[in-house]
């Protein structure tokens, strides 16, 4: 075990020190790390900076390994041309150094603004300094300008995520895991379906069996975060609606939606489901939303910008006359984000965005429609696929069916 103070205040209580123990463990090798920090120097090189004080989950976790929990305390990542230095709270002691690759500062609550100490104890004044726009706050950003005194500053926000968008050969693993582990979520929602049974329920089944899963293909892991939406009825009406204790019905609409999380990377598997059977309003929703689904993953290729493929699938609905209850863009990248932190917006199926697809982007297609109640076939349709794109078009890691041939139960 090693402790280091750096700095003793009044009574000698440090403001920061070095608390390293235990064995080191990370989701990746060194060198993949390593090659993600040289991306990011070259980013400031290229922005004339000297250093990069990241602050969000998604970026401290994709430089560094380590996902932290802020519980209201602030944590960072500084990486200069020749340090790495994760910025954590005392609370947390020595796993913020165990989970992170490079070196580890922690401070203290005995004065305050502490944070901004230590991570001037690496920065430096004056220096030129690299920051997250759309995650900093204007008070933090304050407190930057005060601590640190910048020559100048300047958002390297979009140029991380740019990044973040290409996926390494080992990130790609991961992902291909939580796909996997995705599916075995969805085959245990879909046994425990059945009339009277409650969308909670449901939820914990599919819940539990991923995370079983996760703790036996990965033993070293932290276990944190994986969750399940499973909604039925009214409730499918959002992609994003909460789980509640609804019991299911016989002809209810269903929408599967099983969330591993594997040290910060999020993977996702969502489906249409009915109870014991399906009405022919619905069914022909259903098979028009599949339909979209299926052309849309075969514009998923090199070359395509989402751009296109947005108003390509747009002409598919509108066709059908069906466009007008598409309720959100058909897919997005995938890598370290959650529900609560990180997108990489830059990769997204929407009519907005010009990205072009290239080799090693991973992205999704999940087609929507939403019929409002009252009218025939009401309910939320969704699926939703992963797919990696190859040198010549994608491949499809996600392997639970879609579709009404599977997917009426109970």
């Amino acid at each position: 075990m090693t402790i280091t103070t750096l700095e003793k205040p009044t009574q000698s209580r440090p403001q920061s020190y070095r608390f390293h123990q235990g064995d080191r463990v990370l989701p990746f090798a060194p060198a993949e790390y390593d090659a993600r920090l040289a991306g990011l120097r070259a980013i400031l090189r290229d922005a004339g900076l000297d250093a990069a004080v990241l602050t969000s989950m998604h970026n401290i976790a994709y430089y560094s390994g380590f996902l932290y929990c802020s519980f209201g305390r602030p944590y960072g990542l500084v990486v200069t041309q020749t340090e790495s230095v994760t910025i954590s709270a005392g609370i947390d002691a020595g796993q913020p150094w165990r989970r992170c690759h490079g070196d580890n500062i922690t401070y203290t609550d005995w004065e305050r603004n502490n944070y901004w100490r230590a991570i001037l104890s690496v920065t430096g004044e004056g220096k030129a300094i690299g920051y997250e726009a759309d995650h900093m706050t204007l008070a933090s950003k304050g407190l930057m300008d005060s601590f640190l005194k910048p020559s100048t500053s300047a958002d390297i926000a979009p140029a991380t995520m740019r990044q973040r968008m290409m996926k390494s050969a080992a990130e790609i693993e991961l992902i291909r895991a939580g796909a996997a582990v995705a599916d075995v979520g969805g085959y245990a929602i879909h046994d425990a379906i059945r009339p009277g049974i409650r969308e909670i329920d449901v939820a914990m089944a599919g819940r539990d069996a991923m995370e079983l899963e996760i703790a036996a293909r990965f033993p070293d892991a932290e276990y944190r975060d994986t969750w399940v939406w499973f909604q039925s009825g009214i409730n499918t009406d959002g992609a994003h609606n909460p789980v509640t204790a609804r019991q299911l019905q016989r002809g209810d609409i269903l929408s599967l939606n099983c969330f591993p999380m594997i040290s910060g990377y999020y993977t996702a598997l969502e489906r249409t489901l009915f109870v014991g059977e399906v009405d022919p309003a619905a069914l022909k929703i259903w098979e028009a939303n599949v339909a979209a689904h299926e052309y849309g993953m075969s514009l998923l290729k090199p070359g395509a910008s989402c751009a296109d493929i947005t108003l390509k699938i747009n002409d598919f609905f509108a066709e059908r006359d069906l466009l007008q209850y598409r309720t959100f863009g058909y897919g997005h990248s995938f890598g370290v984000l959650s529900h609560y932190y990180g997108r990489e917006a830059g990769l997204e199926l929407r009519e907005d965005i010009d990205t072009v697809l290239e080799p090693g982007m991973v992205i999704s297609m999940e087609p929507m429609l939403t019929i409002p109640e009252g009218q025939p076939g009401a309910g939320g349709y969704r699926e939703h696929d992963i797919l990696v794109i190859t040198g010549d078009g994608n491949e499809n890691i996600t392997g639970y069916p879609y579709g009404p041939d599977f997917n009426v139960v109970g």
